[in-house]
Parts: structure tokens; C-alpha cells; sequence
């Protein structure tokens, strides 16, 4: 087993449960820090959770004194309420989540994003995403991998009618998604994981985006 470490924000979502699952029973880190706002309610005995206030990131700095961060924290509008609360949770604590890793010297930074993120986009989710690349790539981390995965597949807590339909219709029209549209199929929440978990292995510095295909081809 080797001697890395590495934190993960968002282990309680779809990709972020996954990317868990990976992480601790995986060879490459000895120590996995999850931060979250309540317990997992899981032992093992590389893991370490810490119960963090995300409006107070500042005072668990120490605990970013790691080889790589997972970031896969995110919300809805419809739970988050309002689009400032959205904003809040998708931006705001991401980037301070960013800017604390970097403080400590963190090389590595992966996180999901989603696919058409762009900060010039008339669709406010789009264009949130698109802001927090953005803002990612000048914090100035040596290695930042960004997953835009198309439509996420996989059990989640909440049930989301829209995206369950939108699952259906997709797992009927796979024979479409071929060729230049394979980056639009459909991809399981558990295959993103396995790609950020693979991507972190490589040691190359620069800035990098996955599209699902590429996800695909990753994992």
C-alpha cells in the first residue's frame, strides 16, 4: 500500500459514494479523510471523518496536509431553495474548499463538474459550473481534473422525477449515442468514480477535462 492521502468532500452523493468505495478499499492511500456536515455511519480503518461548518472551512486547514482532494459536493436548486443557496454550496464552498487546498500545498485537485458548464451560458447551472472551472484554473494547482459527466446514472437517496425519466428514455436510445455523440451517453455514477479515481494515479501536472467518453475510457 502506498502512502497517500487524500480528502473527499460530497462522499454522501451519487459519485461521491462511489468514489468512497474506491478510495478505501484501493492500494494507493492509507488515509482517506471524508468532510461533511453529518456522519456516514461507516468504519474502516483508513478513514477519517471530520463533521465541518462549510461556512467555517478556514478552521479545519490543518486537515488539508494531504496528497489529493476529490471534490464532488453539490446540491440542486430545489433543495437548495433559491439560486443564491445553489450558488452557495455548487460555488462559494467549493472554491473556499480550492483555495484551502492550495494554502496547504495540495498538487492535486479532481472534481465533478457537468457536461455544457460554461460561465457563458443563459442556463444558470451551466453557467455556475462553468464559473467554478473557471475560478478553479486560476487558484494555479498543478494538476486540476474536471469530470463533465453527461447524465449521471445510479440510486440515489433523493428521488429526482426528471432525471429518472430522462434515464429511461437514454437506456432506450443507447444505439444513438455512438461517434462524435458518445460524449452525450449516459454514464454510471460508479464508472465517474473509477476515472477520477484512476486520473489521480497518473502524475502529470496541468489543467484537464473529461467528457463522458473520456470518463469511459479512463475507468
Amino acid at each position: 500500500m502506498e502512502d497517500k492521502s487524500a480528502i473527499l468532500v460530497g462522499a454522501s452523493g451519487l459519485v461521491g459514494g462511489e468514489l468512497l468505495n474506491f478510495l478505501l478499499q484501493g492500494e494507493q492511500y492509507s488515509k482517506v479523510i471524508v468532510l461533511g456536515r453529518r456522519p456516514l455511519n461507516i468504519t474502516h480503518p483508513k478513514l477519517e471523518e471530520i463533521i465541518v461548518d462549510f461556512e467555517y472551512l478556514d478552521e479545519y486547514k490543518e486537515s488539508f496536509s494531504v496528497d489529493d482532494v476529490f471534490c464532488c459536493l453539490g446540491t440542486t436548486i430545489k433543495k437548495a431553495k433559491t439560486k443564491e443557496g445553489f450558488k452557495k454550496v455548487d460555488v462559494d464552498y467549493v472554491l473556499s474548499l480550492a483555495r484551502i487546498a492550495k494554502e496547504m500545498k495540495v498538487e492535486k485537485f479532481l472534481i465533478v463538474s457537468s457536461m455544457g458548464a460554461n460561465q457563458g451560458s443563459a442556463i444558470f447551472y451551466s453557467k455556475m459550473k462553468g464559473l467554478v472551472e473557471e475560478s478553479l484554473k486560476k487558484i494555479g494547482f498543478n494538476s486540476l481534473h474536471i469530470f463533465r459527466p453527461s447524465l449521471l446514472l445510479g440510486k440515489r437517496q433523493e428521488v429526482r422525477s426528471g432525471e429518472a425519466a430522462a434515464s429511461v428514455l437514454s437506456q432506450l436510445l443507447l444505439f444513438m449515442f455512438r461517434g462524435p455523440l458518445r460524449k452525450y451517453r449516459p454514464i454510471d455514477a460508479k464508472v465517474v468514480a473509477k476515472g477520477m479515481y484512476r486520473a489521480a494515479q497518473k502524475e502529470r501536472d496541468g489543467h484537464y477535462i473529461y467528457m463522458s467518453d473520456e470518463i469511459f475510457n479512463l475507468s
